[in-house]
């Protein structure tokens, strides 16, 4: 119990000169992985004084939370492996999620109350961002158990106590997604509470593999007869998560495959058939849905094309294009840019692409350094040069209203045109002359049209683009019958 109150001493006197700005104040005999802690939660703005954890869960967001986190299948082996334990030892056992927040805590009835005087309570969140260094915090935020002891805490509320933690990841997607922990008074500090609380961690990541090997039996054998109808395309069945379930016969993949955040495309490195690497390198394939997982195919086995959509439309700077289905940010030039690229695939010189953005005044040594830092943003190997062209499979809805016009799907036509006009503060040359092109071309064909639902679709967006003017509106009113309650809103 000495050494206890003298590790006290040590730690007070080194927080107290980090905190007072001495020079040369590193926190002597204070352990690194605490020191960090201390400048992590300093960083954050924790104040050591004051600070207290911010309630982010009331009682019945607290149900909902617990029931749905991937630690509640769990909970019986924690329960097992330490609550007797932390009982004897007055001590409590805490689970928290993946950002420090208590969802479950059990234990000896003094200590809970005594922990509730310092809101060490289900709801409450524990992050080092939020609260300073502490086991919960500190094991998130180093991927690692750690004891945190006493004057250790970098808020002074919690030097009485003592606690260790460990994360808990995932197996099915590699993810923490909380931590375990035993926390209680100092003066019942024990040195074994670090291991023990390790081992549950381990135990309950054991528990979650059993879990998850057992439902992808289950989706392998719901979902095998997807795979087999491949036939010779080199194929996968994966998780929710992109874990590979089964591949096709004969050909081999990654354990994991990362997803896209959006789109059907992904891009994938290390597969091959019957022994032999496929494409050379990363190739890219489809992702079809299965309920609870996907189906990949790699239907060319060719090398990667990239996947690029550009939502012009409407749009307002900055623009959200996506490569691959992940989200790039451009500034109103580099849209122009893309936009001109894919109105011309067969590709613009400098002075030409200088020309459409600037005018004749347009400089190609201008157009050079633009170019330059868009292929950075979006990859050299989609924008190419001499000439500059886009080789992707380009998804742009404006491009899908010029085929829609073209092939006559007059409603597919007046969907896209709702979005709005192309680029509509841009004043380069060439995109103002083909937002103005589409723009005719969208009500001409409509005004031709006998088909209210499309001209309803178009005058009802009311963007001040033109679709919302009167001939439009007459020609809806022609084409309503009297008793459609359209005409009451038409005015």
């Amino acid at each position: 119990m000495a050494a206890q109150h003298t590790d006290r001493r040590v730690y007070e006197r080194a927080r107290d000169a980090v905190l007072g700005g001495s020079p040369g104040a590193r926190g002597a005999g204070v352990r690194p992985e605490v020191r960090a802690s201390w400048a992590r939660s300093l960083a954050a703005a924790v104040d050591p004084e004051r600070s207290r954890p911010p309630h982010d869960y009331d009682r019945a967001e607290l149900t909902d939370r617990r029931a749905a986190h991937p630690l509640a299948s769990v909970l019986p082996v924690l329960r097992d492996t330490l609550t007797d334990a932390a009982e004897q030892a007055r001590h409590m056992m805490i689970v928290t999620d993946g950002q420090g927040r208590i969802l479950w805590r059990e234990g000896a009835r003094a200590v809970l109350t005594r922990a509730e005087r310092v809101d060490l309570v289900e709801g409450t969140r524990w992050s080092e961002d939020a609260v300073g260094t502490n086991a919960m915090g500190t094991a998130l935020a180093g991927a690692a158990p750690v004891r945190i002891h006493s004057a250790e805490h970098l808020v002074s509320a919690y030097h009485p106590w003592t606690c260790a933690a460990a994360p808990v990841h995932d197996p099915a997607t590699g993810r923490v997604v909380g931590t375990v922990d035993v926390t209680g008074p100092e003066e019942s500090f024990h040195p074994t509470t670090l291991a023990l609380v390790t081992a549950a961690a381990r135990l309950a990541e054991h528990r979650l593999l059993a879990i998850a090997e057992t439902h992808d039996r289950r989706l392998r054998e719901e979902y095998w007869p997807h795979l087999t109808r491949l036939g010779g395309t080199p194929g996968a069945l994966l998780s929710a998560h992109g874990r590979v379930l089964a591949a096709s016969p004969g050909s081999e993949f990654p354990e994991r495959i990362t997803l896209p955040d959006g789109g059907d495309r992904v891009v994938v490195d290390g597969v091959a058939v019957g022994g032999v690497p496929l494409g050379g390198g990363p190739v890219a394939g489809v992702l079809e849905p299965l309920g609870e997982g996907w189906l990949l195919r790699l239907p060319t086995g060719g090398p990667v094309r990239t996947a690029l959509t550009l939502p012009l439309l409407g749009a307002r700077t900055p623009v959200v294009a996506r490569r691959d289905g992940r989200p790039v940010r451009l500034g109103l030039r580099h849209a122009e840019v893309l936009a001109l690229l894919a109105l011309h695939p067969e590709g613009l010189t400098a002075d030409q692409l200088a020309a459409a953005l600037y005018g004749d005044g347009g400089r190609a040594i201008t157009v050079r350094a633009e170019v330059h830092r868009l292929r950075r943003a979006v990859g050299e190997d989609t924008v190419r040069t001499q000439p500059y062209r886009l080789v992707a499979d380009v998804d742009a809805d404006f491009l899908r209203l010029r085929a829609a016009l073209r092939e006559g799907r007059i409603r597919d036509a007046a969907a896209e045109a709702a979005r709005g006009p192309l680029l509509p503060t841009s004043d380069a040359p060439e995109v103002r002359r083909a937002r103005e092109q589409l723009a005719v071309a969208v009500r001409s064909a409509l005004l031709r049209a006998d088909d209210p639902d499309a001209l309803w679709t178009l005058v009802r967006a009311g963007r001040g683009d033109g679709t919302d003017d009167e001939e439009l509106r007459h020609r809806l009113r022609a084409l309503l019958p009297s008793s459609d309650p359209r005409r009451d809103e038409l005015g």
